[in-house]
């Protein structure tokens, strides 16, 4: 796979696909503008090169698609430099707007999802698009694992290359899979065990500890009937899951509310006294305690999703300690992913402590269950 390193961009026109899809709230204000700042060295680097960059990307705010305009100021702010918005992403005007470029000069095109043949992957799209560059830039992992025309299309007409960001996220996602220092400790929370499960069971055989946060941990117990009247998950895999494995450490007590969250309702206790009007939001204190001790042991630690709803004062302590108990193992590689992973830690002030933050969730999920990610392949 080649990188940025291995082509002179002197005067050439570079098309470079990053993840733009920041949130953004109803008044318009980016919350948290963590993938623009990881893309910035790499458009910085082609700046540099005297490269004429043509950056795209998707946008999306609550599973509707929205102009990348909305991140436009934000983005000139960061880089320090004016961007060319562009309200499609192919056409004549796009063309002449590209023929028109100097060195050092920066374009962006609209949002690639208000097109259908984005996601069908249609070779007729990236090749449209393809003809607007003399070299493609994948920079966005974190969409690596979508078969989409501007990650697995645009590659097969254009000499291409992984973005720094992309070579760093490949780098260290496998060095946890492949090399890490020993113990290694797999932290695993969130709510949805369907996206989770194959990751789970590769840390399973990896990793030498692999914690599980409350939901997670619920729906396993529910699935082994040791937790009664749950809802139990159809994803099958989960019976692969041994109880008695050693690594595994599921939370044996939680911060427990009524389903519909009542706040005048909130009790600790163990997880087999669950009622079933009651839901567990957090990890208890004795599961936090058990789970600290493991973090101090560990050499590489790994941490995807809370530990229980961190966003409300009274489920965010299993989170906090957790990552807090991480940041303080001074000796340990400590990586951490996903959208509400990085959420919490930002709420907590802990972004600097962590050696690496990556950009992905699913991408990243699905690179340490052992999948081979389409993007990625695309540019071998």
């Amino acid at each position: 796979m080649k990188t940025l390193k291995d082509f002179n961009f002197t005067n050439k026109r570079v098309l470079v696909r990053c993840d733009f899809n920041v949130p953004i709230s109803a008044e318009g204000d980016i919350l948290d503008d963590f993938r623009l700042q990881s893309a910035l060295p790499t458009i910085q680097f082609l700046i540099q090169s005297g490269a004429k960059i043509i950056l795209m990307s998707h946008l999306e705010m609550k599973e509707k698609v929205i102009s990348l305009k909305a991140i436009l100021s934000a983005l000139e702010g960061l880089l320090g430099k004016k961007i060319k918005f562009l309200p499609n992403c192919f056409g004549e005007n796009v063309k002449k707007e590209v023929e028109m470029m100097k060195a050092g000069n920066v374009i962006l095109l609209e949002n690639l999802r208000f097109y259908k043949e984005e996601k069908e992957a249609d070779p007729k799209f990236a090749k449209e698009i393809s003809q607007l560059g003399d070299f493609y830039i994948n920079e966005a992992f974190s969409c690596s694992h979508r078969a989409h025309a501007s990650i697995v299309g645009i590659p097969k007409y254009l000499p291409s290359a992984a973005g720094f960001l992309l070579e760093k996220e490949i780098k260290t996602l496998s060095q946890i899979l492949e090399r890490p220092k020993r113990p290694l400790i797999a932290i695993i929370g969130g709510i949805k065990i369907e996206t989770k499960i194959k990751t789970i069971l590769n840390f399973l055989e990896k990793a030498d500890h692999l914690l599980l946060g409350s939901k997670i941990g619920e729906v396993i117990l529910a699935q082994k009937m040791i937790l009664i009247g749950r809802q139990i998950a159809e994803e099958k895999l989960i019976e692969k899951i041994k109880l008695t494995d050693p690594k595994l450490h599921l939370p044996f007590d939680g911060r427990i509310s009524l389903r519909e969250g009542t706040e005048s309702y909130f009790r600790i206790g163990g997880v087999g006294t669950l009622k079933k009007e009651e839901e567990i939001f957090d990890v208890g204190p004795e599961t936090i305690k058990i789970f600290v001790e493991i973090i101090k042991k560990g050499r590489t630690i790994f941490w995807s999703g809370p530990l229980g709803m961190f966003e409300k004062k009274e489920f965010e302590a299993g989170t906090k300690e957790i990552a807090e108990a991480i940041t303080r193992n001074y000796s340990a590689f400590k990586v951490a992913g996903g959208g509400d992973t990085i959420s919490a830690i930002n709420k907590f002030e802990l972004a600097q402590k962590f050696d690496f933050l990556s950009t992905g969730g699913g991408a990243m999920l699905e690179f340490l269950a052992g999948e081979k990610l389409p993007g990625i392949e695309a540019l071998k």
